[in-house]
């Protein structure tokens, strides 16, 4: 199994000899709007040409339509009849965008040789949360394969603790750069929340991402990594690739 971190939430796995991506957020740098009036976002490039991304690909997993985890460029970009996974309540605009082949996952699917779940969590809580509407989670499984547990856009929280508990996952990918939203409420696991999962799954590699990238996050990787030391939290168990970094499983 191979994991790369193109840039925030958007990964390209190869996982029991397939290949896709999550989330594709292809934008340019300074492309879209600002969050917080700090800056326009995406803060940083992408690591490698946008089609690249996307070669060779035979699946894209969407676990929600805001505009950074599937934007205007990966909609140009993805062919009209790629196959889609996305949450129930997506197929209707996915399809309204020229997208033949998207596919609700609610419960659990096999696509090819691998099982793929639909996890729930919290994008933000009280206001915030109902603003920011319903994401998704997945977790992977296949023969001969770790199970993977990628969390999505969201808080820790009861909802992510029981896919935990459900599905012991070999690896878990979180989003950990602390985004704030409307009076500085808090719609991605921080440094804390980071921690507190690592020290809920022990025996799981958990990976970081969707950092140093949006003008509404709080936590840089460096800043993670400081906490995760001072906590008693070791590199080995909690990883924090670099945009465009591989690791190989």
């Amino acid at each position: 199994m191979q994991i790369q971190l193109i840039r925030s939430a958007t990964l390209r796995i190869n996982y029991a000899q397939q290949t896709f991506v999550i989330d594709p957020y292809l934008a340019a740098k300074h492309s879209m709007p600002s969050y917080t009036g700090k800056s326009p976002n995406p803060l940083v490039g992408l690591p490698l040409p946008p089609q690249e991304v996307i070669a060779d690909i035979e699946m894209a997993v969407i676990s929600h339509l805001h505009s950074d985890h599937f934007d205007q460029t990966a909609k140009d970009l993805l062919p009209a009849d790629l196959p889609i996974l996305c949450q129930p309540g997506d197929v209707e605009e996915l399809s309204n965008q020229g997208f033949r082949n998207a596919t609700a996952v609610d419960g659990e699917l096999d696509w090819k040789t691998i099982r793929i779940a639909r996890t729930n969590g919290q994008h933000g809580t009280g206001k915030v949360q109902q603003l920011m509407g319903e994401v998704s989670g997945f977790v992977f499984q296949a023969k001969n394969e770790a199970t993977v547990y990628w969390a999505g856009d969201t808080i820790w929280c009861d909802e992510v603790a029981k896919v935990i508990d459900q599905y012991q996952p070999d690896i878990i990918i979180t989003h950990s750069c602390g985004a704030v939203w409307d009076k500085n409420v808090l719609i991605l696991m921080d440094a804390a929340q980071t921690v507190a999962l690592c020290k809920a799954a022990p025996n799981s590699v958990v990976i970081a991402t969707h950092m140093d990238a949006l003008d509404h996050a709080t936590v840089t990787r460096d800043e993670l990594r400081a906490y995760a030391d001072a906590h008693g939290i070791q590199s080995k168990q909690l990883l924090i690739p670099s945009d465009g970094e591989i690791l190989d499983f």
